[in-house]
């Protein structure tokens, strides 16, 4: 446990941290997964729409630093691919 005043300020940020980061990933993989299905049943209008708020959500984790910029650029990659190959 933490006996100086600043390790435990740095216990306390990790703590908000790491709560922060889990729901932004967590709504993240939702996020992915609603497009992924959206291309499953073939339905064109809701991929794109979904699509938008996919990039949206991994751009926005990419800056807050929850998932790396490359990771997120990556995904909205092959989730544009496949949602432009549909139509």
């Amino acid at each position: 446990m933490a006996n100086h005043p600043s390790a435990e300020k740095r216990n306390r940020q990790r703590i908000t941290r790491t709560i922060r980061n889990r729901a932004v990933s967590s709504s993240v993989r939702t996020i992915v997964k609603a497009v992924d299905a959206a291309v499953t049943a073939k339905n064109k209008e809701a991929a794109k729409t979904a699509l938008a708020r996919a990039i949206k959500a991994l751009d926005t984790a990419a800056t807050k630093g929850v998932v790396h910029r490359k990771a997120a650029s990556r995904t909205v990659s092959r989730l544009s691919i496949r949602v432009h190959k549909m139509g």
